[in-house]
């Protein structure tokens, strides 16, 4: 870095001495700016020797959804001396003061775990997050299965934002909850919040788009193969197909492997999507009649096609 140095009469390269914080003149030595603060990203831990497991200084972000704002204090406890805390006047207070949003903070590290798993970005996660606490506030959740409410805010979260997952895929990191009970849940969540707001919940439009490009990587399939898939699938849309956006993106990655070298079993593509094997067969039946107008000429050829299998 180069600045004007009074002595040099001229710009010369300065070195930042972190330890004093000043800004020091290459050339001459003059100090051009003394005890100036770093306002940079503090990488240093202050962990002591006695093996503290958390060496960090600061609390985390502010969250507008707790009462407090997510800043509450908390009194750490002595070193291997956690019965005379807690009979101690400090401990006393801690326990007096208990936490509001306990519950609340709960949920939102089950929101966190989930989305995570799945590699979902902060956004849905704040989403989920800002669902789960209208619902709760309604004080309308009590008794029902928490975990299939958490799941079923991430999924309607998942809409919301434009990154549907299937319910399916929620399912897998909902901690034990059903199908059956995320789909109620959801349910029942919709209605209570259309009800508080008095007009219908904006859920986004599924597209068999959204999932193929997730369901081709999870099968291992080329990129010539996934271009032509989603280019099927966008053709597919204008047909009037009356599947699901799931169901038609499943039978397309069954059509699309059928014309490769690297041809997919139908248990696979199964296992991958989640689509019932009986189910893809039925989508794949419903599209074979149009598969010269969906599969692109530069992906495979006109006799080609007749080696499609037929439904």
């Amino acid at each position: 870095m180069d600045a004007f140095c009074p002595d040099c009469k001229r710009s010369t390269e300065v070195v930042f001495d972190h330890s004093a914080g000043d800004t020091v003149c290459s050339e001459c030595g003059l100090v051009l700016e003394a005890h100036s603060i770093d306002e940079t990203s503090e990488w240093r831990t202050f962990a002591n020797e006695s093996g503290d497991n958390d060496p960090v200084r600061v609390g985390g972000p502010t969250n507008p959804l707790l009462t407090d704002g997510g800043l509450s204090t908390v009194i750490s406890k002595p070193n291997g001396s956690s019965g005379e805390f807690l009979s101690s006047s400090l401990g006393r207070w801690q326990n007096r003061g208990s936490n509001p949003d306990r519950s609340l903070i709960l949920a939102f590290r089950t929101i966190a775990t989930m989305a995570d798993r799945l590699g979902l970005v902060a956004t849905i996660k704040d989403r989920a997050n800002e669902i789960y606490k209208k619902v709760e506030d309604l004080k309308s959740i009590r008794g029902r299965n928490q975990d299939a409410i958490l799941a079923a805010c991430l999924y309607i979260a998942c809409r919301q934002e434009d990154r549907p997952r299937t319910v399916k895929e929620i399912c897998s990191v909902a901690n034990g909850a059903t199908k059956k009970e995320i789909g109620r849940a959801k349910e029942f969540i919709v209605k209570q919040l259309e009800v508080e707001m008095g007009q219908s919940m904006e859920m986004g439009t599924i597209h068999a788009g959204d999932f193929l490009r997730r369901f081709c990587s999870h099968l291992g399939m080329t990129n010539q193969a996934v271009k032509a898939a989603q280019e099927a699938v966008q053709k597919s849309e204008e047909l009037d197909i009356r599947r699901s956006p799931i169901s038609i993106a499943a039978a397309v990655i069954y059509m699309i492997t059928q014309l490769s070298d690297d041809k997919k079993p139908l248990k696979d593509i199964s296992l991958a999507t989640g689509v019932a094997e009986g189910t893809i067969r039925n989508s794949y039946k419903d599209l074979y009649p149009y598969a010269s107008r969906l599969i692109p000429a530069s992906y495979a050829k006109e006799e080609d096609l007749k080696n499609l299998c037929s439904p």
